[in-house]
């Protein structure tokens, strides 16, 4: 009896332990399939498999949804809330552009543009869903179609300034505070980025130019320093001459950043006083290269006061007009560089300069209006001031 005894304690020990393991529950589905009974095992199995399957949501995208302004070179983000599948497929961007999507984290996906898009654009961004659409890792796909739009914004006018200063084309130089050029000379995307959202620095006043030109400068905002550089940099590119930064400027711009293709020609800049006696005085690249006598405009044809840069050129031509009396006139003149409608500084044979004998020309001796023509380029302004 007491080994009988013993036994039975034992066995009772190993069916305690086997219960502890979860061997019950082995043994009771095992009893369960023997009796063909296999439904409540099925369905545990099913619910497990279920509770693993996370379905995908998208947590955020940036830029966020209508968004007005937006850099056209920064990268687009999508933040879902569970990883992605190896092959899920990626969101998309209407209009397409060059560039790719990347994988930033298992639950983050970044579209990448090699250039950007274009001012003013657009954008819409689509994250497929359903079964060819954006899933899980764990299979669980997502939900509901995601549709976003945004706006590009414009170019800014600071970043205008800082490559136009950058390349010669303005009598100032610009430094990024920094102390070193922010973007890559190369660098495409980092020079469209910068078009949109340009780098902080400080714009300094090269030495030697006049308070008349000084005072004409606003920064980030247009002005006719802006208007005559431009003019400079259309001409040096062969593009029409509207002292307006669109499209094909910009592009021709960042192009010319990127090679290092600056201003070849220096800056020039003329002042025309009426104070009696007449003179024009010439700046460039910051030191007086011309101070002479010279004529403007009589009363009845006075040469108009302000600034306005050169856009029409010639070495000799015939100018014809009406004269205050009426009758017509085609003088043959020399050294011709047009800053107005109608007005010119160029050489016409005067017995005397230093007074008001021309009709609303910058009249100059023959000598001093030879050397100065080929400084006066396009886009170089010129300045008239009140008697």
């Amino acid at each position: 009896m007491g080994l009988l005894r013993w036994r039975i304690v034992a066995l009772a020990a190993a069916i305690v332990a086997l219960l502890a393991g979860g061997a019950w529950f082995a043994l009771t589905g095992a009893s369960a399939q023997g009796k063909g009974k296999d439904a409540p095992a099925h369905q545990a199995v099913k619910s497990v498999h279920q509770a693993q399957v996370q379905p995908e949501t998208v947590v955020s995208v940036t830029p966020a949804a209508h968004s007005q302004g937006v850099n056209g070179a920064a990268p687009v983000t999508v933040v879902f809330s569970a990883p992605l599948a190896a092959d899920s497929p990626m969101p998309t961007l209407t209009p397409a552009i060059d560039g790719s999507w990347e994988r930033v984290s298992p639950t983050i996906v970044q579209f990448v543009p090699t250039r950007g898009f274009t001012p003013q654009t657009r954008v819409r961004l689509v994250i497929p869903a359903g079964p060819s659409g954006v899933r899980s890792s764990t299979g669980g796909p997502l939900a509901a179609q995601v549709v976003d739009k945004f706006w590009t914004g414009t170019y800014s006018t600071l970043r205008l300034e800082q490559l136009l200063a950058q390349l010669g084309y303005l009598p100032l130089t610009w430094m990024p505070v920094t102390g070193r050029l922010p973007v890559a000379s190369a660098s495409a995307s980092g020079q469209l980025s910068a078009a949109y959202s340009p780098p902080p620095g400080t714009f300094t006043w090269q030495p030697g130019y006049p308070a008349q030109l000084r005072n004409m400068w606003l920064p980030g905002r247009p002005n006719l320093l802006v208007t005559g550089a431009v003019m400079a940099f259309e001409s040096d590119h062969g593009m029409t001459m509207d002292g307006d930064a669109g499209p094909g400027v910009w592009h021709a711009l960042l192009a010319a950043a990127a090679a290092g293709a600056g201003n070849h020609h220096g800056y020039t800049y003329a002042l025309a006083s009426q104070a009696i006696p007449e003179t024009l005085t010439v700046w460039h690249n910051g030191k007086v290269i011309l101070h002479t006598a010279a004529n403007t405009g009589i009363s009845a044809a006075p040469t108009t006061v302000g600034t306005a840069p050169v856009y029409l050129r010639y070495t000799f031509q015939i100018m014809k007009g009406t004269n205050p009396d009426g009758s017509k006139y085609a003088d043959p003149v020399s050294w011709v560089s047009y800053f107005r409608s109608g007005e010119a500084v160029h050489y016409f044979p005067r017995g005397s300069y230093g007074y008001p004998q021309s009709l609303g020309c910058v009249e100059l001796p023959y000598d001093q209006a030879h050397y100065v023509w080929p400084f006066m380029t396009y886009g170089t302004l010129v300045t008239v001031t009140a008697p």
